[in-house]
């Protein structure tokens, strides 16, 4: 299984392939802001897919394409983390620290 950093490297290989036929078909890359809003729309077809598996919505191989969905997310995500020079794996570290001890305490104090 390949580690994290070896993931986000192949994210911005297919990025950097993206914006090669970008710039083929359109005159140039899509923009960070473009590249944030083409995540906005793949969270919302996610949100349909989730839809689909609680039984909502009529679509044809929903599994498979929830699949697929939460993968062109993860990879929009790190895309965006590269385009704006986030260290992703730091900061999910030190977010789920904060979130663990944040939530730990809570639930100790309801004891």
């Amino acid at each position: 299984m390949s580690d994290f950093n070896e993931l986000a490297e192949r994210a911005w290989r297919v990025r950097r392939l993206y914006a090669e036929l970008e710039t083929r078909n359109h005159g140039r890359a899509w923009t960070r802001e473009e590249v944030a809003l083409g995540f906005v729309g793949d969270v919302g077809d996610l949100a349909k897919l989730v839809q689909a598996m609680e039984g909502v919505r009529a679509i044809p191989e929903a599994q498979a394409k929830l699949a697929h969905e939460l993968a062109d997310c993860l990879w929009s995500v790190m895309t965006l983390a590269r385009l704006y020079d986030v260290d992703l794996k730091a900061a999910f570290e030190t977010t789920m620290g904060e979130l663990e001890r944040g939530i730990e305490a809570r639930l100790a104090a309801d004891r």
